[in-house]
Protein backbone atom coordinates (compact mmCIF):
# COMPACT_ATOMS: atom_id res chain seq x y z
CA UNK A 1 0.00 0.00 0.00
CA UNK A 2 1.41 3.39 -0.97
CA UNK A 3 1.95 6.11 1.64
CA UNK A 4 -0.66 8.27 -0.08
CA UNK A 5 -3.26 5.50 -0.02
CA UNK A 6 -2.45 4.74 3.61
CA UNK A 7 -3.05 8.37 4.58
CA UNK A 8 -6.38 8.43 2.72
CA UNK A 9 -7.53 5.32 4.58
CA UNK A 10 -6.48 6.82 7.93
CA UNK A 11 -8.31 10.06 7.15
CA UNK A 12 -11.51 8.18 6.38
CA UNK A 13 -11.18 6.16 9.58
CA UNK A 14 -10.85 9.43 11.48
CA UNK A 15 -13.99 10.78 9.83
CA UNK A 16 -15.81 7.59 10.77
CA UNK A 17 -14.77 8.07 14.40
CA UNK A 18 -15.86 11.73 14.28
CA UNK A 19 -19.32 10.75 13.01
CA UNK A 20 -19.73 8.28 15.83
CA UNK A 21 -18.50 10.85 18.35
CA UNK A 22 -21.38 13.10 17.21
CA UNK A 23 -23.85 10.30 17.87
CA UNK A 24 -24.35 9.51 14.17
CA UNK A 25 -24.60 5.85 13.12
CA UNK A 26 -22.58 5.62 9.89
CA UNK A 27 -24.20 2.26 9.04
CA UNK A 28 -27.92 2.56 9.90
CA UNK A 29 -30.19 -0.47 9.64
CA UNK A 30 -32.75 1.01 7.28
CA UNK A 31 -33.61 4.01 5.17
CA UNK A 32 -36.50 5.36 3.14
CA UNK A 33 -36.74 6.70 -0.38
CA UNK A 34 -39.65 7.85 -2.50
CA UNK A 35 -37.99 7.99 -5.91
CA UNK A 36 -35.01 6.70 -7.83
CA UNK A 37 -33.02 9.44 -9.52
CA UNK A 38 -34.65 8.92 -12.91
CA UNK A 39 -38.10 8.82 -11.30
CA UNK A 40 -37.39 12.08 -9.46
CA UNK A 41 -36.38 13.85 -12.68
CA UNK A 42 -39.46 12.44 -14.45
CA UNK A 43 -41.71 13.70 -11.62
CA UNK A 44 -40.24 17.19 -11.92
CA UNK A 45 -40.59 17.25 -15.72
CA UNK A 46 -44.20 16.10 -15.45
CA UNK A 47 -45.01 18.81 -12.92
CA UNK A 48 -43.25 21.37 -15.09
CA UNK A 49 -45.17 20.29 -18.21
CA UNK A 50 -48.48 20.44 -16.34
CA UNK A 51 -47.75 23.89 -14.89
CA UNK A 52 -47.72 22.57 -11.33
CA UNK A 53 -44.43 24.06 -10.14
CA UNK A 54 -44.48 26.46 -7.21
CA UNK A 55 -44.13 30.21 -7.70
CA UNK A 56 -40.40 29.92 -7.02
CA UNK A 57 -40.04 27.05 -9.49
CA UNK A 58 -40.09 24.31 -6.88
CA UNK A 59 -41.31 20.89 -7.89
CA UNK A 60 -42.53 17.94 -5.85
CA UNK A 61 -40.79 16.80 -2.65
CA UNK A 62 -38.66 13.65 -2.91
CA UNK A 63 -36.51 11.35 -0.83
CA UNK A 64 -33.60 9.90 -2.80
CA UNK A 65 -30.57 7.79 -1.94
CA UNK A 66 -27.27 7.30 -3.72
CA UNK A 67 -23.50 7.13 -3.73
CA UNK A 68 -21.63 10.46 -3.77
CA UNK A 69 -19.67 10.67 -7.02
CA UNK A 70 -18.84 14.37 -7.10
CA UNK A 71 -18.65 17.23 -4.59
CA UNK A 72 -18.26 20.98 -5.00
CA UNK A 73 -18.17 23.15 -1.88
CA UNK A 74 -18.94 26.89 -2.00
CA UNK A 75 -18.61 28.17 1.56
CA UNK A 76 -22.17 28.21 2.82
CA UNK A 77 -23.42 25.83 0.15
CA UNK A 78 -22.36 22.68 -1.69
CA UNK A 79 -23.37 20.66 -4.73
CA UNK A 80 -22.99 16.90 -5.12
CA UNK A 81 -24.05 14.23 -7.58
CA UNK A 82 -25.59 11.05 -6.23
CA UNK A 83 -25.80 7.85 -8.29
CA UNK A 84 -28.31 5.05 -7.84
CA UNK A 85 -29.84 2.36 -10.03
CA UNK A 86 -31.65 5.00 -12.07
CA UNK A 87 -28.68 7.21 -12.91
CA UNK A 88 -27.29 10.42 -11.41
CA UNK A 89 -29.03 13.30 -9.71
CA UNK A 90 -27.62 16.58 -8.44
CA UNK A 91 -28.31 17.64 -4.86
CA UNK A 92 -27.81 21.08 -3.30
CA UNK A 93 -26.95 21.77 0.34
CA UNK A 94 -27.37 25.22 1.97
CA UNK A 95 -26.44 26.09 5.52
CA UNK A 96 -29.46 28.35 6.09
CA UNK A 97 -31.77 25.45 5.13
CA UNK A 98 -29.97 22.59 6.89
CA UNK A 99 -28.92 24.47 10.03
CA UNK A 100 -25.40 24.99 11.31
CA UNK A 101 -24.92 21.58 12.96
CA UNK A 102 -26.12 19.50 10.02
CA UNK A 103 -24.18 21.60 7.51
CA UNK A 104 -21.04 21.47 9.66
CA UNK A 105 -21.15 17.66 9.46
CA UNK A 106 -20.90 17.62 5.66
CA UNK A 107 -17.06 17.77 5.64
CA UNK A 108 -17.09 14.31 7.21
CA UNK A 109 -18.49 12.94 3.96
CA UNK A 110 -16.29 11.55 1.17
CA UNK A 111 -16.70 10.50 -2.43
CA UNK A 112 -18.09 6.97 -2.39
CA UNK A 113 -20.25 7.46 0.71
CA UNK A 114 -23.91 6.47 0.46
CA UNK A 115 -26.37 9.06 1.72
CA UNK A 116 -30.08 9.74 1.69
CA UNK A 117 -31.51 13.22 1.16
CA UNK A 118 -34.98 14.72 1.34
CA UNK A 119 -36.10 17.99 -0.18
CA UNK A 120 -37.85 19.61 -3.12
CA UNK A 121 -36.83 19.53 -6.75
CA UNK A 122 -35.90 22.65 -8.72
CA UNK A 123 -33.87 23.72 -11.74
CA UNK A 124 -30.53 25.43 -11.26
CA UNK A 125 -29.49 28.40 -13.40
CA UNK A 126 -27.74 25.95 -15.71
CA UNK A 127 -31.00 24.01 -16.16
CA UNK A 128 -30.11 20.88 -14.18
CA UNK A 129 -32.89 19.26 -12.15
CA UNK A 130 -31.64 19.23 -8.57
CA UNK A 131 -32.81 18.39 -5.03
CA UNK A 132 -32.70 21.31 -2.60
CA UNK A 133 -31.84 19.32 0.51
CA UNK A 134 -33.85 19.93 3.67
CA UNK A 135 -32.31 17.01 5.57
CA UNK A 136 -29.77 14.31 4.88
CA UNK A 137 -28.50 11.12 6.47
CA UNK A 138 -25.44 8.98 5.94
CA UNK A 139 -26.27 5.40 4.95
CA UNK A 140 -22.82 3.85 4.58
CA UNK A 141 -19.39 5.38 5.18
CA UNK A 142 -16.84 4.45 2.50
CA UNK A 143 -13.50 3.63 4.15
CA UNK A 144 -11.66 3.03 0.88
CA UNK A 145 -11.64 5.62 -1.95
CA UNK A 146 -13.17 4.51 -5.24
CA UNK A 147 -10.87 4.63 -8.30
CA UNK A 148 -12.93 7.38 -9.89
CA UNK A 149 -11.96 8.87 -13.24
CA UNK A 150 -10.39 12.30 -13.40
CA UNK A 151 -11.33 14.83 -16.09
CA UNK A 152 -8.87 17.41 -17.41
CA UNK A 153 -10.19 20.37 -19.42
CA UNK A 154 -7.89 22.19 -21.82
CA UNK A 155 -8.26 25.91 -20.90
CA UNK A 156 -7.75 27.00 -24.50
CA UNK A 157 -9.80 24.47 -26.48
CA UNK A 158 -12.19 23.24 -23.82
CA UNK A 159 -11.39 19.65 -24.82
CA UNK A 160 -12.07 17.12 -22.08
CA UNK A 161 -9.65 14.26 -21.38
CA UNK A 162 -10.86 11.48 -19.08
CA UNK A 163 -8.18 9.59 -17.17
CA UNK A 164 -9.60 6.35 -15.83
CA UNK A 165 -8.88 5.73 -12.20
CA UNK A 166 -9.14 2.01 -12.86
CA UNK A 167 -7.42 1.29 -16.14
CA UNK A 168 -5.81 -2.07 -15.34
CA UNK A 169 -8.11 -4.80 -16.67
CA UNK A 170 -6.90 -7.47 -14.26
CA UNK A 171 -7.61 -5.21 -11.27
CA UNK A 172 -11.05 -4.45 -12.64
CA UNK A 173 -11.88 -8.16 -13.00
CA UNK A 174 -10.47 -8.92 -9.57
CA UNK A 175 -12.33 -6.10 -7.83
CA UNK A 176 -15.47 -6.16 -9.89
CA UNK A 177 -17.42 -4.37 -7.13
CA UNK A 178 -15.24 -1.28 -7.64
CA UNK A 179 -15.34 -1.69 -11.43
CA UNK A 180 -19.15 -1.67 -11.36
CA UNK A 181 -19.21 1.30 -9.00
CA UNK A 182 -17.16 3.57 -11.26
CA UNK A 183 -18.04 2.26 -14.74
CA UNK A 184 -21.79 2.42 -15.48
CA UNK A 185 -21.13 0.92 -18.93
CA UNK A 186 -19.96 -2.29 -17.24
CA UNK A 187 -23.27 -2.51 -15.42
CA UNK A 188 -24.97 -2.15 -18.79
CA UNK A 189 -23.12 -5.24 -20.08
CA UNK A 190 -24.57 -7.34 -17.29
CA UNK A 191 -28.04 -5.92 -17.81
CA UNK A 192 -27.74 -7.12 -21.41
CA UNK A 193 -26.55 -10.49 -20.14
CA UNK A 194 -29.65 -10.80 -17.96
CA UNK A 195 -31.77 -9.88 -20.99
CA UNK A 196 -30.08 -12.56 -23.11
CA UNK A 197 -30.73 -15.27 -20.52
CA UNK A 198 -34.33 -14.13 -20.06
CA UNK A 199 -34.85 -14.03 -23.83
CA UNK A 200 -33.49 -17.55 -24.35
CA UNK A 201 -35.62 -18.86 -21.50
CA UNK A 202 -38.75 -17.16 -22.82
CA UNK A 203 -38.18 -18.42 -26.38
CA UNK A 204 -37.86 -22.04 -25.22
CA UNK A 205 -40.76 -21.79 -22.77
CA UNK A 206 -42.95 -20.45 -25.58
CA UNK A 207 -42.00 -23.48 -27.70
CA UNK A 208 -43.10 -25.98 -25.06
CA UNK A 209 -39.71 -26.76 -23.50
CA UNK A 210 -39.54 -27.62 -19.81
CA UNK A 211 -36.77 -26.05 -17.74
CA UNK A 212 -35.08 -28.63 -15.49
CA UNK A 213 -32.10 -28.89 -13.15
CA UNK A 214 -29.55 -31.69 -13.33
CA UNK A 215 -26.64 -32.50 -10.99
CA UNK A 216 -23.58 -30.26 -10.95
CA UNK A 217 -21.81 -32.83 -8.74
CA UNK A 218 -21.65 -36.10 -10.66
CA UNK A 219 -20.24 -39.57 -9.94
CA UNK A 220 -18.89 -39.63 -13.51
CA UNK A 221 -18.34 -36.69 -15.85
CA UNK A 222 -19.32 -36.74 -19.52
CA UNK A 223 -21.01 -35.02 -22.43
CA UNK A 224 -17.91 -33.25 -23.78
CA UNK A 225 -14.21 -33.66 -24.42
CA UNK A 226 -12.70 -31.94 -21.38
CA UNK A 227 -10.78 -32.52 -18.17
CA UNK A 228 -12.99 -32.33 -15.09
CA UNK A 229 -12.52 -30.78 -11.68
CA UNK A 230 -12.40 -33.51 -9.05
CA UNK A 231 -13.57 -33.41 -5.45
CA UNK A 232 -14.19 -35.89 -2.64
CA UNK A 233 -17.34 -36.48 -0.63
CA UNK A 234 -16.34 -37.39 2.90
CA UNK A 235 -19.65 -38.87 4.06
CA UNK A 236 -19.97 -41.15 1.04
CA UNK A 237 -16.25 -41.82 0.80
CA UNK A 238 -16.31 -41.33 -2.96
CA UNK A 239 -14.83 -39.16 -5.66
CA UNK A 240 -17.19 -36.76 -7.43
CA UNK A 241 -16.75 -34.48 -10.42
CA UNK A 242 -18.04 -31.05 -11.31
CA UNK A 243 -20.01 -31.47 -14.50
CA UNK A 244 -18.38 -30.59 -17.80
CA UNK A 245 -21.76 -30.67 -19.61
CA UNK A 246 -25.46 -31.24 -18.89
CA UNK A 247 -25.97 -33.53 -21.86
CA UNK A 248 -26.08 -37.05 -20.45
CA UNK A 249 -28.56 -36.22 -17.70
CA UNK A 250 -30.83 -34.27 -20.03
CA UNK A 251 -30.91 -37.24 -22.42
CA UNK A 252 -31.83 -39.47 -19.48
CA UNK A 253 -34.92 -37.24 -19.13
CA UNK A 254 -35.81 -37.82 -22.80
CA UNK A 255 -35.60 -41.57 -22.05
CA UNK A 256 -37.96 -40.96 -19.13
CA UNK A 257 -40.65 -39.42 -21.33
CA UNK A 258 -40.07 -35.67 -21.33
CA UNK A 259 -40.13 -34.58 -24.96
CA UNK A 260 -38.57 -31.10 -24.70
CA UNK A 261 -36.21 -30.11 -21.89
CA UNK A 262 -33.58 -27.44 -21.32
CA UNK A 263 -31.22 -26.22 -18.66
CA UNK A 264 -29.31 -22.95 -18.24
CA UNK A 265 -26.52 -23.65 -15.79
CA UNK A 266 -22.86 -23.54 -14.90
CA UNK A 267 -20.41 -26.06 -16.31
CA UNK A 268 -16.81 -26.51 -15.19
CA UNK A 269 -13.82 -27.59 -17.26
CA UNK A 270 -10.28 -27.91 -15.94
CA UNK A 271 -8.71 -26.10 -18.84
CA UNK A 272 -6.65 -23.05 -19.68
CA UNK A 273 -7.86 -19.47 -19.50
CA UNK A 274 -7.93 -17.17 -22.53
CA UNK A 275 -10.16 -14.62 -24.24
CA UNK A 276 -12.88 -17.20 -24.95
CA UNK A 277 -12.41 -19.74 -22.13
CA UNK A 278 -13.11 -19.53 -18.41
CA UNK A 279 -13.05 -22.71 -16.28
CA UNK A 280 -16.54 -21.86 -14.98
CA UNK A 281 -19.00 -20.86 -17.68
CA UNK A 282 -22.71 -20.80 -18.49
CA UNK A 283 -24.31 -23.11 -21.01
CA UNK A 284 -27.80 -23.46 -22.39
CA UNK A 285 -28.51 -27.06 -23.40
CA UNK A 286 -31.84 -28.19 -24.84
CA UNK A 287 -33.08 -31.50 -26.23
CA UNK A 288 -36.12 -32.33 -28.33
CA UNK A 289 -37.51 -35.79 -29.00
CA UNK A 290 -38.47 -36.72 -32.56
CA UNK A 291 -36.07 -34.10 -33.98
CA UNK A 292 -32.67 -34.22 -35.70
CA UNK A 293 -29.81 -31.79 -36.18
CA UNK A 294 -31.51 -30.07 -39.11
CA UNK A 295 -34.55 -29.22 -37.00
CA UNK A 296 -32.21 -27.95 -34.27
CA UNK A 297 -30.32 -25.86 -36.83
CA UNK A 298 -33.55 -24.06 -37.71
CA UNK A 299 -34.31 -23.49 -34.04
CA UNK A 300 -30.85 -22.15 -33.20
CA UNK A 301 -31.06 -19.74 -36.13
CA UNK A 302 -34.35 -18.40 -34.79
CA UNK A 303 -33.14 -18.20 -31.18
CA UNK A 304 -30.03 -16.19 -32.05
CA UNK A 305 -32.01 -13.87 -34.29
CA UNK A 306 -34.82 -13.33 -31.77
CA UNK A 307 -32.49 -12.66 -28.85
CA UNK A 308 -30.43 -10.24 -30.93
CA UNK A 309 -33.55 -8.32 -31.87
CA UNK A 310 -34.70 -8.27 -28.26
CA UNK A 311 -31.50 -6.92 -26.69
CA UNK A 312 -30.17 -4.69 -29.51
CA UNK A 313 -33.33 -3.64 -31.34
CA UNK A 314 -32.17 -4.92 -34.74
CA UNK A 315 -30.59 -7.91 -36.51
CA UNK A 316 -27.15 -6.36 -37.01
CA UNK A 317 -24.25 -6.28 -34.55
CA UNK A 318 -20.96 -4.39 -34.62
CA UNK A 319 -18.39 -6.73 -33.12
CA UNK A 320 -14.74 -5.70 -32.81
CA UNK A 321 -14.89 -3.68 -36.01
CA UNK A 322 -16.90 -6.22 -38.02
CA UNK A 323 -20.54 -5.80 -39.04
CA UNK A 324 -22.41 -9.04 -38.39
CA UNK A 325 -25.99 -9.77 -39.45
CA UNK A 326 -28.10 -12.35 -37.60
CA UNK A 327 -30.90 -12.18 -40.16
CA UNK A 328 -31.79 -15.72 -41.35
CA UNK A 329 -30.84 -17.77 -43.23
CA UNK A 330 -27.31 -18.37 -41.96
CA UNK A 331 -24.60 -19.68 -44.29
CA UNK A 332 -23.94 -23.43 -44.34
CA UNK A 333 -20.84 -25.47 -45.13
CA UNK A 334 -19.47 -28.89 -44.20
CA UNK A 335 -16.51 -29.63 -41.94
CA UNK A 336 -14.43 -31.45 -44.54
CA UNK A 337 -15.51 -29.08 -47.33
CA UNK A 338 -14.45 -25.96 -45.43
CA UNK A 339 -11.21 -27.60 -44.32
CA UNK A 340 -10.36 -28.72 -47.87
CA UNK A 341 -10.86 -25.18 -49.17
CA UNK A 342 -8.53 -23.76 -46.53
CA UNK A 343 -5.94 -26.58 -46.66
CA UNK A 344 -5.88 -27.12 -50.41
CA UNK A 345 -6.40 -30.88 -50.07
CA UNK A 346 -8.89 -33.35 -48.61
CA UNK A 347 -8.03 -33.86 -44.95
CA UNK A 348 -10.19 -36.99 -44.82
CA UNK A 349 -7.71 -38.69 -47.14
CA UNK A 350 -4.62 -37.90 -45.05
CA UNK A 351 -3.12 -40.57 -42.82
CA UNK A 352 -2.36 -39.72 -39.20
CA UNK A 353 1.31 -38.90 -39.81
CA UNK A 354 0.49 -36.51 -42.62
CA UNK A 355 -2.24 -34.97 -40.48
CA UNK A 356 0.26 -34.34 -37.68
CA UNK A 357 2.58 -32.58 -40.13
CA UNK A 358 -0.23 -30.35 -41.47
CA UNK A 359 -1.41 -29.55 -37.94
CA UNK A 360 2.07 -28.57 -36.79
CA UNK A 361 2.48 -26.30 -39.80
CA UNK A 362 -0.92 -24.64 -39.29
CA UNK A 363 -0.64 -24.10 -35.54
CA UNK A 364 3.09 -23.46 -35.27
CA UNK A 365 3.58 -26.13 -32.62
CA UNK A 366 3.96 -29.89 -32.60
CA UNK A 367 0.83 -31.84 -31.54
CA UNK A 368 0.91 -33.63 -28.20
CA UNK A 369 1.85 -37.31 -28.26
CA UNK A 370 -1.60 -38.30 -27.01
CA UNK A 371 -3.49 -36.37 -29.70
CA UNK A 372 -5.64 -38.73 -31.74
CA UNK A 373 -7.01 -38.15 -35.21
CA UNK A 374 -10.05 -36.27 -33.93
CA UNK A 375 -7.97 -33.80 -31.91
CA UNK A 376 -5.64 -33.21 -34.88
CA UNK A 377 -8.55 -32.46 -37.21
CA UNK A 378 -10.08 -30.16 -34.62
CA UNK A 379 -6.86 -28.17 -34.19
CA UNK A 380 -6.35 -27.93 -37.94
CA UNK A 381 -9.90 -26.66 -38.41
CA UNK A 382 -9.55 -24.16 -35.56
CA UNK A 383 -6.38 -22.73 -37.05
CA UNK A 384 -7.36 -22.59 -40.74
CA UNK A 385 -11.14 -22.24 -40.91
CA UNK A 386 -12.65 -20.70 -37.78
CA UNK A 387 -11.07 -17.22 -38.01
CA UNK A 388 -12.69 -16.68 -41.43
CA UNK A 389 -16.21 -17.52 -40.23
CA UNK A 390 -17.27 -13.97 -39.34
CA UNK A 391 -20.88 -14.01 -40.53
CA UNK A 392 -23.11 -16.62 -38.84
CA UNK A 393 -22.20 -19.96 -40.40
CA UNK A 394 -23.36 -23.50 -39.68
CA UNK A 395 -20.56 -26.04 -40.15
CA UNK A 396 -22.09 -29.51 -40.51
CA UNK A 397 -21.16 -33.18 -40.80
CA UNK A 398 -18.20 -33.71 -38.49
CA UNK A 399 -15.72 -36.61 -38.21
CA UNK A 400 -16.93 -39.42 -35.95
CA UNK A 401 -13.72 -39.14 -33.90
CA UNK A 402 -14.81 -35.66 -32.77
CA UNK A 403 -18.38 -36.60 -31.91
CA UNK A 404 -18.81 -39.84 -29.94
CA UNK A 405 -22.39 -38.94 -28.95
CA UNK A 406 -23.80 -38.14 -32.43
CA UNK A 407 -25.54 -40.37 -35.00
CA UNK A 408 -23.67 -41.47 -38.12
CA UNK A 409 -24.81 -39.74 -41.32
CA UNK A 410 -26.45 -42.27 -43.69
CA UNK A 411 -24.20 -43.20 -46.59
CA UNK A 412 -21.17 -41.38 -45.17
CA UNK A 413 -19.12 -43.65 -42.92
CA UNK A 414 -16.88 -41.73 -40.55
CA UNK A 415 -19.18 -38.67 -40.60
CA UNK A 416 -21.83 -37.78 -38.01
CA UNK A 417 -24.90 -35.55 -38.03
CA UNK A 418 -23.50 -32.62 -36.09
CA UNK A 419 -23.29 -28.87 -36.58
CA UNK A 420 -21.51 -26.01 -34.92
CA UNK A 421 -22.53 -22.38 -35.32
CA UNK A 422 -19.67 -19.92 -35.72
CA UNK A 423 -20.00 -16.15 -35.50
CA UNK A 424 -17.15 -13.65 -35.50
CA UNK A 425 -14.63 -16.48 -35.73
CA UNK A 426 -15.70 -18.46 -32.69
CA UNK A 427 -18.07 -21.28 -31.82
CA UNK A 428 -21.42 -20.19 -30.39
CA UNK A 429 -23.45 -23.41 -30.56
CA UNK A 430 -22.93 -27.16 -30.98
CA UNK A 431 -25.60 -29.71 -31.86
CA UNK A 432 -26.15 -33.38 -32.75
CA UNK A 433 -28.65 -35.80 -34.00
CA UNK A 434 -28.20 -37.69 -30.74
CA UNK A 435 -26.92 -41.23 -30.87
CA UNK A 436 -29.62 -43.49 -29.42
CA UNK A 437 -28.27 -46.94 -30.37
CA UNK A 438 -26.89 -48.28 -27.05
CA UNK A 439 -24.64 -50.85 -28.78
CA UNK A 440 -23.06 -48.28 -31.09
CA UNK A 441 -22.78 -45.84 -28.17
CA UNK A 442 -20.96 -48.40 -26.04
CA UNK A 443 -18.47 -49.13 -28.82
CA UNK A 444 -17.73 -45.43 -29.26
CA UNK A 445 -17.30 -44.77 -25.55
CA UNK A 446 -15.01 -47.75 -25.22
CA UNK A 447 -12.94 -46.38 -28.11
CA UNK A 448 -12.79 -43.07 -26.27
CA UNK A 449 -11.68 -44.83 -23.12
CA UNK A 450 -8.91 -46.44 -25.14
CA UNK A 451 -7.77 -42.98 -26.26
CA UNK A 452 -7.76 -41.95 -22.64
CA UNK A 453 -5.51 -44.84 -21.69
CA UNK A 454 -3.22 -43.84 -24.57
CA UNK A 455 -2.78 -40.36 -23.11
CA UNK A 456 -5.77 -38.25 -24.23
CA UNK A 457 -6.78 -36.58 -20.95
CA UNK A 458 -9.96 -35.15 -22.53
CA UNK A 459 -11.31 -38.49 -23.76
CA UNK A 460 -14.88 -39.39 -22.79
CA UNK A 461 -15.19 -42.10 -20.11
CA UNK A 462 -17.58 -45.06 -20.32
CA UNK A 463 -20.76 -44.17 -18.39
CA UNK A 464 -22.51 -47.46 -17.61
CA UNK A 465 -25.61 -45.80 -16.14
CA UNK A 466 -26.07 -43.67 -19.25
CA UNK A 467 -25.72 -46.76 -21.43
CA UNK A 468 -28.30 -48.52 -19.26
CA UNK A 469 -30.66 -45.57 -19.77
CA UNK A 470 -30.27 -45.85 -23.55
CA UNK A 471 -31.09 -49.56 -23.32
CA UNK A 472 -34.56 -48.56 -22.06
CA UNK A 473 -35.00 -46.73 -25.36
CA UNK A 474 -34.49 -43.09 -26.36
CA UNK A 475 -36.49 -41.80 -29.35
CA UNK A 476 -34.75 -39.91 -32.18
CA UNK A 477 -33.57 -36.71 -30.52
CA UNK A 478 -31.91 -33.45 -31.45
CA UNK A 479 -29.72 -31.71 -28.89
CA UNK A 480 -28.03 -28.30 -28.73
CA UNK A 481 -25.57 -26.49 -26.49
CA UNK A 482 -25.21 -22.69 -26.71
CA UNK A 483 -22.39 -20.86 -24.96
CA UNK A 484 -24.23 -18.08 -23.15
CA UNK A 485 -21.05 -16.18 -22.28
CA UNK A 486 -19.88 -16.12 -25.89
CA UNK A 487 -23.30 -15.02 -27.11
CA UNK A 488 -23.23 -12.15 -24.61
CA UNK A 489 -19.70 -11.25 -25.77
CA UNK A 490 -21.05 -10.96 -29.30
CA UNK A 491 -24.07 -8.84 -28.33
CA UNK A 492 -22.06 -6.45 -26.13
CA UNK A 493 -18.98 -6.11 -28.36
CA UNK A 494 -16.81 -7.56 -25.58
CA UNK A 495 -13.36 -8.79 -26.57
CA UNK A 496 -12.84 -11.13 -23.60
CA UNK A 497 -15.07 -13.64 -21.86
CA UNK A 498 -13.95 -12.03 -18.60
CA UNK A 499 -15.79 -8.88 -19.63
CA UNK A 500 -19.13 -10.72 -19.47
CA UNK A 501 -18.58 -12.85 -16.33
CA UNK A 502 -19.02 -10.91 -13.12
CA UNK A 503 -16.32 -12.76 -11.21
CA UNK A 504 -14.04 -14.64 -13.65
CA UNK A 505 -11.35 -17.09 -12.55
CA UNK A 506 -7.97 -15.32 -12.24
CA UNK A 507 -4.47 -16.16 -11.19
CA UNK A 508 -3.91 -15.56 -7.45
CA UNK A 509 -2.56 -12.12 -6.60
CA UNK A 510 1.11 -12.09 -5.73
CA UNK A 511 1.65 -12.00 -1.99
CA UNK A 512 -1.91 -13.16 -1.25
Amino acid sequence: MSTGTGQLLRTRQEKLAALRARGIDPYPRRCTRSHRSDEAVAAFLAAEAEGKLGTDGEGPPVEVTGRILSWRGHGRSAFAHLEDGGGRLQVYFRRDILGRESFATLPLLDLGDWIGVAGVLFRTRTGEVTVRVARWRILSKSLRPLPLAKVEVDPETGARTVHSGFADRQSRYRRRYADLAVHPEVRDVFRVRAGVVAGLRRALDDRGYLEVETPALQPLYGGAAARPFTTYHNALGTTLYLRIADELYLKRLIVGGFERVYEIGKDFRNEGIDRTHNPEFTMLEFYEAFADYRRMMELVELLVHEVTLEVTGGPDIDYQGARVSTAPPFARTTFYGALASALGEDAAGLDDDALRVRTAAATGEAPDEGDGRGRLLDRLFSALVEPALVQPTFVTDYPTELSPLAKTKPGEPGVVERFELFIAGREIANAFSELNDPIDQRARLEAQAGSGRAGDDEAHPVDEDFLRALEYGMPPTGGVGIGVDRLVMLLTDSASIRDVILFPVLRPEEGR
